[in-house]
C-alpha cells in the first residue's frame, strides 16, 4: 500500500527485456541501506519488488503483465521516474490509498498555465473513465490528485508547483502517456453493489 506522495525523482539505468517480462534498474537518492530485498516501490505508480541493490541503485522485476498495463515498456536509460516506498504504520498519508496496481494508461490532453501551477487534462479509456469523480482521487504516474472535472473521458487535475518540480509532471507535454490507477474504493463499491444487485430476486 502507497500514498502517492512522491519519495524521489529517480532516473532508468537500464530496462532489459527477460523471458518473463524485464528488469529494471533505478538510480536513486532513497537511501540505498534502507531499502531491504524483496521491499515494494512504486516505479511511476506500478508496484514492483526489489531483487537487488548496490550503492546508489536498485534493481526490480517487471513483469509481463506489469509491461502489458503500464508505460513501462517504453521507459529508456536517462528517464526520470516517480519513487515511492510503501507505506508504513508510522508514515502520514498525506495522499490517498494507492494501491500499485495500475488501471490503464493515459494520455495528457493539455498542459495550461494556472499561475505558478498548471492545469493538467488527461484521456483515459472509457473502462476508466466510469471510475472518476469529481474531487475525488486518482493516481497519475504514483502521484496522489485530486479530480477538480470531468468531461466524458477525459478528467482535469491543477497541480502546483512543489509536485512539478518533485514528480515527472514537470516535464509531461501533450500527448505523453501516465499511468492511471483509479481510487480503489470506488472500484469496491462497484463490485459490492454489482455483486448485490445479482443476488436481488428480480
Amino acid at each position: 500500500m502507497f500514498t502517492g506522495i512522491i519519495e524521489d525523482l529517480g532516473t532508468v539505468e537500464s530496462l532489459k527485456p527477460t523471458d518473463q517480462g524485464a528488469v529494471i534498474s533505478v538510480h536513486t537518492s532513497i537511501p540505498v541501506a534502507e531499502i531491504t530485498i524483496g521491499d515494494s516501490i512504486t516505479v511511476n505508480g506500478a508496484c514492483l519488488t526489489v531483487i537487488s541493490k548496490s550503492p546508489g541503485r536498485f534493481a526490480m522485476d517487471v513483469s509481463a503483465e506489469t509491461l502489458r498495463c503500464t508505460g513501462l515498456g517504453d521507459l529508456k536509460p536517462g528517464a526520470r521516474v516517480n519513487l515511492e516506498r510503501c507505506l508504513t504504520l508510522g508514515k502520514l498519508l498525506g495522499g490517498h490509498l494507492v494501491s500499485g496496481h495500475v488501471d490503464g494508461v493515459g494520455r495528457v490532453v493539455s498542459v495550461k498555465p494556472e499561475g505558478d501551477s498548471k492545469l493538467f487534462t488527461f484521456e483515459v479509456a472509457a473502462a476508466q473513465a466510469r471510475y472518476l469523480v469529481e474531487k475525488g482521487s486518482v493516481g497519475i504516474d504514483g502521484i496522489s490528485l485530486t479530480i477538480f472535472s470531468i468531461k466524458d473521458n477525459s478528467f482535469a487535475v491543477e497541480v502546483i508547483p512543489h509536485t512539478l518540480r518533485s514528480t515527472t509532471l514537470g516535464s509531461k507535454q501533450p500527448g505523453d502517456s501516465v499511468n492511471i490507477e483509479n481510487d480503489m474504493l470506488v472500484k469496491y463499491v462497484e463490485k459490492i453493489l454489482a455483486v448485490r444487485a445479482a443476488a436481488t430476486p428480480a
